[in-house]
Parts: C-alpha cells; sequence; structure tokens
C-alpha cells in the first residue's frame, strides 16, 4: 500500500504544477513499475507499452471520437438555438420561463453532446442574450446555464460514462441506459430549483412572452429531427438492434444528414468538427492511457486488495462505506477537476464497491458498478459548480465577462441543492438507475 499511496501523492503533485493528468499518472505508473522490478527499465516499461497498445486498439473506445463528431456537427449547425426555441415556446411564459427554457435546452443538448463543457458553453450563447433582455437576475441567467451544463456528464452519450465504463470494465450501452432516468430527474429537480427562486425572488426571473400555437408548432417541429436521433440511438441500445460502438456510428452519420436535410450543412463546419474532434479525442486517449498504466500500478502494488481488507478488518457497513466515498468525492471535487478526479479514483473504489455485495446474487459486481458509476457521475455533476474549481462556473465567467464569479455561484447554490437530492435519491433508491439497463428485478435488456 505504501508504494500506492506515494505514487497517488506524486501524481497530486504533478497535477497541482499543471502537469495534465494523463501525463502524470502515465509517468508516476511508469516509474513506479521501474521501482517495482528493482530499477530495470526494459522489464519496467513493459506494461506501459501494454497499456498504450490495449487502449489504442481497444474497440469499444471507437465510441469516443464518434460520439464527440456527432456533438460538434449538431454545435455547428445552430440545433441549440432550434432546442433553446422549442422549450421557450412551452415554458417561457411562465415566472422564471427563460430559465426553465434554458434548462430543458441543455438537457436536449446534452443528449447529443456528451460535454458538460461543451453544452455550457453553447447554451451560454444562446439564452443568456434573452435572459438579459426580459431583465433576468444575473445570478439566476448564468447558472440556469452551468447547472444545466453539467447534465452533459449523465445524459447519454455521455463522455465521462465511456471513460467509467473503460476503467471498471462495464457495459458502455448499460451505463447509457442507466443515467436516462436520473438524467430526467435531474432534469425535473432542476426546474424545480428554478421556480423556488422565482417563487422566493419574483424579480429575478420574469416571465417572457406567451408564444402562439403556431410558433409552438414550428418550433416543436424544427427539433424533431435531433429528438428522433436521440431515439433511435437509445432506442437501438435498449432493443439490442446494435451495440454502443454501432450506435456511435449511427449517430455521427445520422447528425450530418440532419444538418444536409435542414440545409445547415457547410464543408466549413464539417472541417471545424473534425478538427475539434480529433484535439478534443487525443486529449482523452492521452489521458485514458496514463489512467490505465496507473491502474495496472496500483493493481500491481495491491492497493484494492489492501483497502477490502482494510475495510472488512473495521467491520463497516457497506452503505457507510458508501457514504464516506461520496463525502470523499465531493471534497475532492471541489478542488480537482472531473476528469482528474474520477480516473484517479474509479481504478481504487471500483474494486471495492463490487465486493461489498450491495445486491443479493451480484456474484460479479456489474449491478453494483453500474449503479455506482451513476453515482460517481452525479457526484462529477456537482463538482462542476462547487467552489473552488467549478469548471462550468469559469467556462460562464470567460462569455460574461461583466458577472462576477461569486455572483455565479451564489446563482448556483439552489441548483447545488437539487443535485444533493438526487444523489440521496439514487442511493437510496438504486432502481433509479438499474430499471432500463438490468431492469428490477435483473432481466433487463
Amino acid at each position: 500500500m505504501e508504494v500506492s499511496l506515494i505514487a497517488f501523492a506524486l501524481v497530486i503533485f504533478l497535477v497541482l504544477l499543471r502537469v495534465p493528468i494523463g501525463i502524470a499518472m502515465g509517468f508516476i505508473g511508469a516509474v513506479g513499475f521501474v521501482y517495482l522490478r528493482d530499477g530495470r527499465w526494459s522489464a519496467g516499461l513493459g506494461p506501459a507499452a501494454d497499456s498504450i497498445l490495449d487502449v489504442t486498439q481497444n474497440d469499444a473506445l471507437s465510441v469516443i471520437p464518434l460520439f464527440i463528431f456527432m456533438g460538434m456537427i449538431v454545435a455547428q449547425s445552430g440545433m441549440a438555438l432550434d432546442l433553446y426555441r422549442a422549450a421557450y415556446t412551452l415554458v417561457g411564459r411562465l415566472p422564471g420561463g427563460l430559465a426553465m427554457s434554458t434548462i430543458l435546452a441543455c438537457g436536449g443538448f446534452s443528449a447529443v453532446s456528451g460535454s458538460s463543457l461543451a453544452t455550457a458553453a453553447t447554451m451560454s450563447k444562446v439564452a443568456l442574450p434573452p435572459m438579459r433582455k426580459f431583465g433576468y437576475h444575473d445570478s439566476l441567467s448564468t447558472a440556469s446555464v452551468a447547472a444545466g451544463g453539467t447534465l452533459g456528464i449523465l445524459i447519454p452519450p455521455s463522455i465521462i460514462l465511456i471513460i467509467y465504463g473503460f476503467l471498471t470494465g462495464q457495459s458502455i450501452g448499460k451505463l447509457f441506459l442507466a443515467g436516462i432516468l436520473p438524467g430526467l430527474l435531474g432534469i425535473l429537480l432542476y426546474l424545480g430549483a428554478v421556480a423556488f427562486v422565482v417563487w422566493r425572488k419574483p424579480e429575478y426571473g420574469p416571465a417572457g412572452e406567451k408564444s402562439s400555437w403556431t410558433e409552438t408548432r414550428q418550433a416543436l417541429l424544427r427539433v424533431l429531427p435531433i429528438l428522433a436521433l436521440f431515439t433511435l440511438i437509445i432506442g437501438g441500445l435498449y432493443g439490442r438492434v446494435f451495440t454502443a460502438d454501432e450506435a456511435a456510428g449511427v449517430g455521427a452519420f445520422g447528425a450530418i444528414v440532419i444538418s444536409v436535410l435542414i440545409g445547415r450543412f457547410t464543408f466549413k463546419g464539417l472541417i471545424e468538427a473534425l478538427v475539434q474532434t480529433v484535439k478534443t479525442s487525443v486529449g482523452l486517449f492521452v489521458l485514458l492511457i496514463g489512467a490505465d498504466i496507473f491502474n495496472r500500478l496500483i493493481t500491481r502494488a495491491r492497493l484494492p486488495d489492501d483497502l477490502l481488507a482494510l475495510v472488512q478488518g473495521a467491520g463497516l457497513e457497506p452503505f457507510t462505506i458508501l457514504l464516506i466515498i461520496i463525502l470523499i468525492y465531493i471534497v475532492l471535487g471541489a478542488v480537482f477537476e472531473s476528469l482528474s478526479m474520477i480516473t484517479l479514483t474509479v481504478p481504487v473504489f471500483a474494486p471495492l464497491i463490487a465486493s461489498l455485495g450491495f445486491f443479493e446474487g451480484d456474484i460479479t459486481g456489474e449491478t453494483a458498478l453500474i449503479w455506482f458509476g451513476i453515482i460517481v457521475v452525479v457526484v462529477t455533476e456537482i463538482s462542476l459548480i462547487t467552489p473552488p474549481i467549478g469548471l462550468n462556473v469559469f467556462v460562464l465567467r470567460s462569455v460574461v465577462q461583466d458577472v462576477s464569479t461569486a455572483t455565479i455561484f451564489r446563482g448556483v447554490t439552489p441548483f447545488w441543492a437539487a443535485d444533493i437530492v438526487r444523489l440521496a435519491l439514487l442511493v437510496a433508491l438504486p432502481a433509479l438507475s438499474l430499471f432500463l439497463p438490468l431492469g428490477v428485478f435483473g432481466f433487463g435488456p
């Protein structure tokens, strides 16, 4: 265990020095293997080379660039604005309706983006101008975008769920299905948070203009293609028509077809989408290679086994251990970037969760790991709007430079509370995340 703890400390030290987390984990992992093999570099670097081959040749990871490309095409074609307009025609006339429209649009864009930061950055350009036009308070307008953007890492296709699936060896398709109901619950709770804010302070979110039936119908027709694409992907996964990587291919191709059909396809936009996809994918694959090298090191150093023995010796109940892990994530989330937190901790905690026997008959721990994956992502969502890091808050701050960071953080407090409620429900009611992928009794697709 000593080797693992020293390795963790060195990785955290390098990250604090602003070394990219993937490179930090890969470097420390490789050096750790050299140490374990008595300083023999040739023998020690072998596992690092194996990790590079395993990650780059893993067919399941082809979903990453494909889903990223799908999201980039959707962003380039301006469908985010269509989503916002459709949501506005439905709820814009309500008190706080523009903020509610933002939450709904963020949920819709998340369904084809898979990225929290991309959702927040895109929707800030779409939703903030009309909210300012109607006199929304800066704390509510910016917070609705920052919080709504966090939905991008849970509602499938989620890049973080893909990474979690890779780290734990779980089915990406089942993880996607597990994220649907908690994602919808997050939208409902965020709408409740907006309603609570405008109930207490009506001047924070005036009602918008009422839309006519014709405007509503036209707006809804514009978003039918993107809704059809999402339904095709999720329906295909649930019906076992295709696998997750096939779904990614269908989604990427479908996004191009839709952009052509609605007359918004341009070769300039296609090239820009490809360039951004390559940049993002390369960064993620470097992260995954580093995480795999580091994971091999801590497994060889027997950290998961030692941790399990320590927990069993302490005589703690499984749910007590889970609550301790959640508290650790909340604390880490206040100072760590989400991907760094997940890639560092999941290889340590996942074997422990799988072995604690949360569900009767779950011999392999698959059910527990799918459930735990959704809990981890929800905690990560909380970290995206938690000071002092709160990446989504800083994304908004870079777009709206005349609003202070403190104002945005104050505004996200009701949404943060809503996430805590959702987290508590997921822990108390595992069926919320297990119903679609496994069925309540374990007989799902």
